[in-house]
């Protein structure tokens, strides 16, 4: 057994193990720090895969940006999760089976990749242009028309939830730009004349006075 071998199935035993503890944790602080771990180590496990983009991107986009959403959220809002894990044990062993079933459909479709002393070479063309750039180009020409899908789903999908989430307030105050357009110069500055209540001196009387005193 390598090293690299040997790293694997660390990191797999890492990564099982948080991720039961992410499910198990009584704090949701705690389980949250665990999600971290287990994306932590998926991305070592990318990286002992040669996917360093998809390792370096699950560290930025989910590590530094959805868990600390998370975290921010979970803190601030205070949930007791006791009364949410009622049950949690009466509905394990169903739980388990589902999940075992699960693991073994990938396991069945997915065999030939857990062998890793059967990977593909890699050619000197993908090593001239990197892993990155191949993953650009694999993406933009083999599976364009699937990215385009992918694209639009996530658009309606972003559509939708701004439809559910969007609420008219009774006291929220907004302007029509298209009121605003026909108003005329008229209509946003009035010039008035007031009397005066109080009549001024005369400006010959107030002349001596002033002379003399000075």
């Amino acid at each position: 057994m390598d090293i690299t071998t040997a790293l694997f199935y660390i990191f797999s035993a890492i990564l099982l193990g948080a991720s039961f503890r992410v499910i198990t944790a009584r704090s949701t602080v705690h389980s949250a720090l665990f999600l971290i771990l287990a994306f932590f180590t998926a991305s070592c496990i990318w990286m002992l895969l040669k996917a360093e983009f998809l390792a370096i991107t699950l560290v930025l986009v989910y590590i530094g940006a959805v868990m600390v959403l998370f975290l921010f959220v979970v803190m601030m809002l205070d949930i007791n999760s006791d009364n949410v894990r009622e049950g949690f044990w009466k509905h394990l062993p169903l739980g388990a089976l589902v999940g075992t079933l699960i693991a073994l459909e990938m396991a069945a479709v997915l065999m030939g990749g857990f062998r890793l002393s059967e990977a593909p070479q890699t050619t000197e063309a993908a090593l001239k242009l990197g892993n990155t750039k191949m993953l650009g180009i694999s993406i933009y020409t083999q599976y364009l028309y699937p990215l385009q899908i992918a694209a639009v789903l996530l658009l309606v999908a972003i559509i939708a939830a701004i439809a559910l989430t969007l609420r008219k307030r009774k006291d929220s105050r907004s302007q029509d730009p298209s009121e605003q357009v026909k108003v005329q110069k008229a209509d946003r500055l009035r010039i008035i004349k007031v009397a005066p209540t109080v009549e001024a001196a005369p400006a010959a009387e107030s002349a001596p006075e002033t002379g003399a005193k000075a």
